[in-house]
């Protein structure tokens, strides 16, 4: 395999310097007075085998500029001998060193322009054809490098441009042309793009925008970078940027406020002086240019904003202030400072704090700043004392939010605080006076003298009246004029008045001096009894209502409640009384319950058990429980009506059959007032005597022939609103009450339960349609099914089935 190898070079020229990478330098200024210089170099390989090549070096003018750049092209021997194999009959394959071929950006030809040769030691003997694989061979970008194949000249067929690509890796390959098998292994070769100085410093950014205070020091505040980049190879001059100012706008107080570090293009301040207020930007005028600031350039912006420092301390408007407020007041405004200052109007160092400095030993006063951020508001945060002190003289400074820049005096005001006298209430000694004291104490015992005194010490003493505030259960009285406090009505520690045995009252004090200028004055005051508990109350069962089982049944647990606290409550003890002693017993628990037992098995039903509770110091009561024992075993609970569950069949038939008879003595009740009250019968009608003369229509009509304003709907009434259909197995008392329903109807005609007939009138051309019209038909049929149908419909069954008659 063929390997690139460590090689030494020497260069003829003592000028130029080769690395071991090939890499051509130039050890110190040379002149080309013919515009070129050709000089050799001599390589050894590994093996000790000596190479030369020659390198040319021209002096190439830019196009843009009148600068010019070094290029080296580099050409190679005709001939790479390669080292003769031992075998005699074979040779073996050797190593091709060669260096990188470098190829200035930007040539202008002619093209194609030869960069370099190729050649195989086989050439000696036979003709070799050479190829070139790789980028810008065959692969993108394409046709850039051709090889000739048979000379092994190689060519580059345009300008290159190092910023797009700067180098190109092919590789050769030499192949036999009339030969089998001949062929040397392939050769990487490196083609390096030379850079030229084709492009100028871009900014990356126009303008830049800086901030600085105008306090800031000299030499020491870097407060903004402008950067610019530049395409060309950054390992040679071409890329290197430098920085400089041109121009400051405005040029006050000095035309040079700024510098800039010329390579990393940091901007500082250089000189002092800046005033925000005369002078609130600048405007930098920078260049930027490559070959260190010789080359290429462009130009660019700062602007540099200058920010407020604290250089005018804020001034009070008005430095002295005398003001008068009333004593006993907190959150009162005492007085509002305002302030003036030149900073930047919203910046910390425009706004403003205040601080009380001397004159408020006790801490009566607090100062903030207002809304405005440019006033001082006083106010009071503890209650002032006319009889103690009558005047504060203030001392209050003024200083901004941030700190003064250099040495700056702050400015004081003075504010006279002359205390107002008021009427101030009675003050009881103490607030709450608390008091032990039996709850059985007997009504107008005397319990304590609370009273007050006035605190206006500065005027003539008057009389305190006093009354109470606050007695919620009514239990105490208050002498107005010396505040006697008595018992009104009997106390009561279980109350629900009573909080943790203690009751709360207050006693208000009034120092009405008839001034008719100024109100009365009432100050409060609060007595706390705390009340010793007396065995007043005697303990009770809680539970009212239990259940038990008559046989195996578990004790039932019952709880003891004693209003009285210790030690006038338990431990107790419970008996029964009466005739629960017989049935029932009683046993104490731990805790002070009681467990119920049932003595003998009860029948089911309810008790009631009186068991009576006495305290330790034997007050006792009477409590009564209604039990209620079940026919059941253990706590399964099952109390059913054992009369209801041993009632027989034949005992509910009788009930129901009571309940039936009751139904049918209504009815027939019914149906004896509705007969009695029906007095006056309907005459049958002269022209049909043979009809159903249940009842008359009210409106006749004139039959067929009379078919003009008459009501066809009145025909139907009735049938809409029939109440039953007698049926032979129907009990007689349901047809009663049937008929009764339809007699009460005045607008229901009479009618059976298949058809019902009405009355035509007369005048009709068509004959009759009622078989009871028809004598002829009479004959033959059967009418004895009409005395079935009960006493209704009696008279039909008179009338047709009662024979000739």
């Amino acid at each position: 395999k063929m390997v690139r190898t460590r090689m030494l070079f020497q260069s003829v020229d003592k000028r130029f310097d080769v690395n071991t990478d090939g890499t051509v330098m130039l050890k110190r200024q040379v002149t080309l007075h013919e515009g070129h210089k050709v000089f050799s170099v001599h390589g050894w390989d590994s093996s000790g085998e000596k190479h030369t090549v020659s390198v040319k070096v021209e002096c190439i003018h830019h196009h843009k500029e009148h600068h010019m750049d070094r290029v080296m092209n580099i050409s190679f021997p005709e001939v790479l001998t390669f080292s003769k194999s031992s075998t005699g009959a074979k040779r073996a394959k050797r190593d091709w060193v060669i260096p990188p071929f470098h190829v200035s950006e930007n040539s202008r030809g002619p093209f194609p322009m030869k960069i370099g040769k190729i050649k195989s030691d086989f050439a000696e003997e036979t003709q070799m054809v050479y190829s070139i694989t790789g980028e810008g061979a065959d692969q993108d970008p394409k046709g850039i490098f051709t090889v000739e194949k048979s000379s092994g000249n190689l060519f580059v067929t345009q300008p290159l441009n190092r910023e797009k690509k700067a180098s190109y890796r092919l590789i050769a390959h030499a192949v036999g042309q009339d030969v089998i098998n001949l062929e040397e292994s392939p050769m990487e070769i490196l083609i390096n793009v030379i850079d030229q100085n084709d492009n100028k410093p871009v900014f990356t950014q126009n303008p830049f925008n800086g901030h600085v205070p105008e306090a800031a020091e000299k030499g020491r505040c870097m407060f903004m970078t402008v950067t610019a980049t530049d395409a060309d190879d950054p390992e040679t001059h071409n890329g290197v940027v430098y920085y400089t100012f041109v121009s400051q706008e405005p040029p006050f107080p000095k035309p040079n406020m700024f510098d800039i570090n010329i390579v990393s293009g940091t901007i500082r301040v250089r000189e002092t002086g800046m005033d925000r207020e005369q002078w609130p930007r600048y405007t930098l005028l920078i260049v930027a240019a490559d070959m260190e600031g010789n080359g290429l350039s462009t130009t660019g912006t700062a602007v540099i904003t200058i920010t407020d420092s604290n250089d005018n301390p804020p001034q009070f408007e008005q430095t002295s202030h005398v003001v008068s407020i009333p004593e006993n007041e907190v959150g009162h405004v005492v007085t509002k400072l305002t302030v003036s200052d030149g900073d930047e109007v919203g910046s910390p160092a425009w706004s403003t704090k205040y601080r009380i400095i001397s004159g408020d030993e006790g801490g009566f006063f607090n100062v903030s700043t207002g809304p405005s951020q440019l006033e001082g508001i006083i106010t009071t945060v503890k209650p002032l004392d006319f009889e103690k002190t009558k005047q504060y003289v203030l001392s209050v400074i003024v200083e901004n939010d941030d700190p003064f820049v250099g040495s700056l005096s702050t400015s004081t005001a003075t504010v006279t605080v002359n205390v107002e006298d008021v009427n101030e209430p009675p003050e009881f000694n103490p607030k709450e006076k608390i008091i032990f004291k039996p709850e059985d104490t007997p009504v107008d015992t005397e319990l304590v003298t609370y009273i007050a005194t006035d605190p206006d010490t500065g005027k003539p003493q008057i009389k305190i009246m006093y009354k109470m505030g606050s007695d919620p259960a009514g239990w105490l009285s208050v002498s107005p004029e010396t505040g006697v406090i008595k018992v009104r009505t009997l106390m009561d520690r279980e109350s629900a008045y009573v909080k943790d045995g203690k009751y709360r009252a207050t006693i208000l004090a009034v120092d009405d001096d008839g001034n008719l200028s100024t109100s009365p004055a009432t100050g409060t005051g609060t007595v706390i009894i705390e009340l010793e508990d007396v065995n007043d109350n005697a303990p009770v069962i809680n539970e009212r209502n239990i259940t038990v089982c008559n046989r195996g049944s578990a004790p039932v647990l019952l709880s003891v409640t004693d209003k009285d606290g210790p030690p006038h409550a338990a431990p107790f003890i419970v008996e029964t009384r009466g005739e629960t002693s017989k049935k029932w017993s009683t046993t104490m628990n731990e805790t002070s319950g009681v467990f119920l037992h049932l003595k003998s098995q009860l029948e089911q039903g309810a008790y009631n058990v009186v068991l009576r509770v006495f305290d330790r110091h034997k007050l006792y009561q009477d409590s009564s429980i209604q039990a209620t024992v079940c026919d059941c075993i253990g706590d399964e609970f099952q109390c059913t009506d054992k009369r209801l569950a041993e009632m027989s069949l034949s005992g509910v038939l009788r009930i129901l059959g009571g309940i039936l008879a009751l139904l049918l003595l209504v009815c027939l009740l019914l149906l004896f007032l509705r007969r009695k009250s029906s007095t006056k019968k309907e005459p049958l009608h002269p022209e049909d005597d043979a009809r159903d003369n249940i009842c008359s229509d009210d409106e006749e009509g004139g039959g067929e022939d009379d078919n003009q304003d008459y009501d066809l709907s009145v025909l139907h009434r009735g049938l809409d609103r029939q109440i039953g259909t007698f049926i032979d197995d129907v009990s007689d008392m349901f047809k009663v009450c049937n008929v009764k329903a339809v007699d009460n109807d005045p607008t229901t005609p009479p009618h059976d339960s298949l058809l019902t007939f009405y009355y035509e009138g007369g005048g009709s051309d068509a004959g009759s349609l009622s078989s009871l019209n028809s004598s002829s038909s009479g004959h033959d049929q059967d009418y004895d099914f009409l005395n079935k149908w009960g006493p209704r419909f009696k008279k039909l069954a008179d009338m047709f089935g009662g024979g000739e008659d």
